[in-house]
């Protein structure tokens, strides 16, 4: 092969994996609202549902960004009345990865109190977006009552 040819197809590649990280950093922590009956069962969070929503954390003991996700979810349920937080380690529980089509950490969902999941998030979300997920989960509740 020659030179040009060499240096034309690197610089393909390094442009394909460029654009390939921008566009997945881009969904990286965005909420995807959750379509259809997707439940949650409450024994595999070894803990009750919250009375207005749960936000379920999936993480691994190798995780680098699952503690500032737990510092932030925690933090979040402790302002909101009846929002908890439950952290799931598929260290220990990877059958409930297979189960809830978790690919990466962290991961997490937003359940309402039946156990239906209403948001998830893959990646680090951003307070604001927990927020707002709440807030939407909180009017679909309404609207379904």
């Amino acid at each position: 092969m020659s030179l040009p040819i060499a240096l034309v197809v690197v610089a393909a590649l390094l442009a394909a994996t460029v654009l390939a990280g921008v566009l997945l950093r881009g969904r990286d922590g965005r909420a995807v609202t959750v379509r259809g009956d997707r439940h949650v069962d409450p024994a595999d969070l070894m803990r009750p549902l919250g009375a207005h929503a749960t936000l379920v954390q999936f993480s691994t003991e190798f995780c680098a960004r699952c503690p500032q996700v737990r510092r932030m979810l925690g933090s979040v349920a402790a302002e909101r009345e009846g929002v908890v937080h439950a952290e799931v380690d598929l260290t220990s529980r990877s059958d409930l990865a297979t189960r809830y089509k978790v690919l990466s950490t962290p991961t997490t969902f937003i359940v309402d109190p039946e156990g239906r999941i209403r948001s998830r998030f893959t990646g680090v979300p951003t307070r604001a977006a927990v927020l707002s997920a709440l807030d939407g989960a909180d009017d679909l509740q309404e609207a379904s009552a």
